[in-house]
Parts: structure tokens; C-alpha cells; sequence
């Protein structure tokens, strides 16, 4: 089993660890200490890791952020995430598309 682990400051005054582990070339698991990632929800800093952003990370392994993000390909994650983009793009779409409609209603509306 491969692992990295990353310290990535937060909100919180103490950065978090985030870790990912490679168990085969399909298996991999993300783990946050975060508050998000302690109760089990997606949380924002493996997310960021797993796009590739060192921004936030104060730990000295920035550069391994390219060797998790190899690990994602052909995995059930890559897929999720993947589908999770998409569906936050279909929102965003759907969010402009519904401030223009308001806007053409409330334009009708004083006809």
C-alpha cells in the first residue's frame, strides 16, 4: 500500500492532515481531519488536492500532489468526481438560466 499525507491549513488554527491511500491501481481512499472529513462528508481540502492545487498546503510535499492525482485515474473516485462536475455545471447552467427567466417575468410583468 502507497500513502501521502499532506498538512493543508484550513479555517481552523492547527493545519488538518490529509492522507490518501493507494491500495491497488483501483483502489484508492481519502481521509481529511477536518471537520467535514471527520464526519464523513466530501470535504473541500481532498477535493482541492485531488485538482491538483497546492495552495493550501504548509507541509514540504506540494509536489506529491501530481503522485495522488496519477493514482485517480481508473478508480471509482475519478468517476464520482467526474460526475460531480458535471451535475455542478448542469446547476450553474440552470441558476443562469432561472436569473433570466425572473428577469424576462419580472420585465413582462410591468409590460
Amino acid at each position: 500500500m502507497e500513502g501521502v499525507t499532506f498538512k493543508v491549513q484550513g479555517s481552523g488554527i492547527e493545519p488538518y492532515e490529509v492522507k490518501f491511500l493507494r491500495s491497488s491501481k483501483s483502489g484508492l481512499s481519502a481521509y481529511c481531519s477536518c471537520p467535514a472529513g471527520e464526519n464523513g462528508m466530501t470535504c473541500k481540502h481532498r477535493l482541492s488536492i485531488l485538482d491538483g492545487n497546492q495552495e493550501n498546503i504548509v507541509s514540504s510535499n506540494g509536489a506529491d500532489v501530481k503522485i495522488v492525482q496519477s493514482w485517480l485515474f481508473g478508480t471509482d473516485i475519478e468517476k464520482i468526481l467526474l460526475k460531480m462536475r458535471h451535475l455542478e455545471a448542469e446547476v450553474e447552467k440552470v441558476k443562469n438560466e432561472l436569473s433570466s427567466t425572473k428577469k424576462a417575468l419580472a420585465k413582462a410583468m410591468r409590460a
